[in-house]
């Protein structure tokens, strides 16, 4: 009965510790982009105050819209959120048990700094791309050596898909292994609405991306630039997002002669309830972490045309839920294409099922819940 009173002990010291989390987001706070992210933060906080575990959030900047308003949040204003957050930890004593950050940079020396005043455990959760052709020797060997001074002053890494687990490793060297994890980012199911049906032959299609080079939507307009006079003048495409590369894109389309292809959607906070209008997603990024805009479109029942970069191909499978295809291959996305509009290839399994199995937002926040409910070190 001693190893069942230590595990019970264990587990009731878990529960009763109080904690007080600190988690630090370089996000800004936009009503107009309300993403798959805000979702997180919303049910994350809530499932603290259920389990009786007070959360401060660190922002960029202050907001109400959605479930912000119950969150207790410090916003930086014209600081960074690392810089604000330490200035904070040297006017007063920091009690935290947990700091937890995203979108940082991980291995600085704004983790070394932060232990100068805190003991809580620190739990990183990485959602940057890496480039397509990877890093530059000299990032990469300033990275290894960031990995060798910092990394000790970390106590998770969290990557939010297998390839950027690799990624972390390979990135801060075997020293991070053993405390790095993947943690899949999630949706909430139940709000996107399902797809009725599929047309097989002329499907419909959708972008849905910040509009800069690296989601790779200039592949797109080379790629329906070479489908057959027919194809071209029937196909149409809605494109969601804006950025700054939006009038490199227009002049490419005046260029090759299809405009008419192509209309700009600009940005939209229901895009959950949107994808259910189309037969298809399209996505020729050339970088990525663990694209929830594939998740939402694959929960709605609308497959995905992608490619191989980052996390896509460890939800995408090619042939069964939507197509992969080789970053910047013009030639391959156009072949796929004009498979898909005459019918000649055809997705019909229900795209949701793994959505629902694997990528809940459920999911997701219990998984980093757990996280918070082991001792700190």
């Amino acid at each position: 009965m001693e190893p069942v009173r230590a595990l019970l002990l264990l587990y009731h010291n878990i529960m009763t510790e109080p904690k007080k989390i600190a988690v630090l987001c370089n996000y800004e706070l936009l009503s107009e982009r309300v993403g798959g992210m805000d979702y997180f933060f919303w049910q994350f906080d809530s499932k603290c105050k259920t389990n009786d575990i007070q959360v401060d959030w660190f922002f960029p900047n202050q907001s109400d819209h959605g479930e912000y308003v119950a969150l207790t949040i410090f916003d930086s204003g014209h600081q960074s959120v690392e810089n604000y957050f330490l200035s904070l930890c040297k006017t007063k004593k920091s009690e935290y048990t947990h700091i937890i950050t995203h979108f940082i940079e991980l291995c600085t020396p704004f983790f070394y700094k932060i232990k100068q005043f805190s003991a809580a455990k620190i739990i990183t959760i990485d959602h940057n791309p890496r480039p397509l052709r990877g890093y530059p020797l000299k990032k990469r060997i300033e990275k290894r050596i960031k990995g060798i001074l910092f990394s000790r002053y970390i106590a998770v890494f969290v990557g939010v898909s297998d390839y950027t687990k690799s990624e972390i490793i390979r990135d801060f060297g075997s020293v991070v292994k053993k405390k790095t994890l993947t943690i899949y980012n999630g949706v909430i199911i139940e709000d996107i609405l399902q797809r009725t049906n599929r047309n097989i032959i002329h499907p419909s299609f959708l972008t849905a991306s910040h509009l800069r080079e690296s989601k790779g939507i200039q592949d797109l307009i080379d790629a329906v630039a070479l489908l057959p006079d027919e194809i071209k003048k029937a196909v149409k495409i809605d494109l969601y997002g804006e950025g700054p590369y939006k009038s490199v894109l227009v002049a490419k389309m005046k260029h090759h002669n299809v405009t008419h292809c192509f209309t700009f959607m600009g940005s939209s906070p229901h895009l959950k309830t949107l994808f259910s209008n189309y037969d298809y997603m399209l996505q020729p990024t050339h970088m990525e972490c663990f694209s929830l805009s594939i998740l939402e479109s694959l929960a709605a029942d609308v497959p995905v045309i992608t490619t191989n970069v980052g996390g896509n191909e460890e939800v995408v499978v090619s042939g069964e839920n939507g197509y992969i295809y080789k970053a910047k291959d013009v030639l391959a996305l156009k072949d796929i294409l004009e498979a898909v509009y005459l019918g000649q290839k055809k997705i019909e399994t229900n795209t949701r099922t793994l959505i629902e199995e694997c990528f809940s937002l459920t999911t997701m926040v219990d998984h980093h819940f757990a996280l918070v409910l082991q001792n700190k070190s």
